[in-house]
């Protein structure tokens, strides 16, 4: 598999070091950031194959993060990590265009497993 690069955003640190961590094991690249602002910042002037982010946040919410990176980027794979499992939540995740979810807490294969199968799939234009 190809090197990728992937944005890891969470406001928990821990979180967000554990599964950057994890992910560069495998072989990707990472960077992260602690808020969806600062994640937005950081799009504007790196590229990115995949990003994994956390559905409740301080300041902007998972949804809003999407919403905004679906303005500029309709097609960049977006995984939710959240602690969130009811219905209402899954069906915006589906409506704003997240390719897939991981549920806190969480398995580390589980995460790999997810990452894998969004590679494997074939580009959506």
């Amino acid at each position: 598999m190809t090197r990728k690069s992937i944005l890891v955003v969470d406001d928990m640190l821990s979180i967000r070091t554990v599964i950057a961590s994890l992910l560069r094991s495998s072989g990707h690249k990472t960077m992260e950031a602690g808020s969806g602002d600062l994640a937005l910042q950081l799009m504007r002037s790196n590229s990115f194959d995949l990003i994994l982010s956390d559905w409740n946040m301080p300041g902007l919410t998972g949804a809003q993060f999407v919403s905004a990176i679906r303005t500029k980027d309709s097609v960049i794979p977006v995984i939710m990590v959240t602690a969130e499992a009811n219905r209402e939540c899954f069906m915006e995740m589906k409506k704003i265009g997240v390719s897939g979810y991981i549920l806190k807490p969480f398995k580390p294969q589980a995460i790999l497993d997810l990452v894998d199968k969004i590679f494997s799939e074939p580009k959506k234009l």
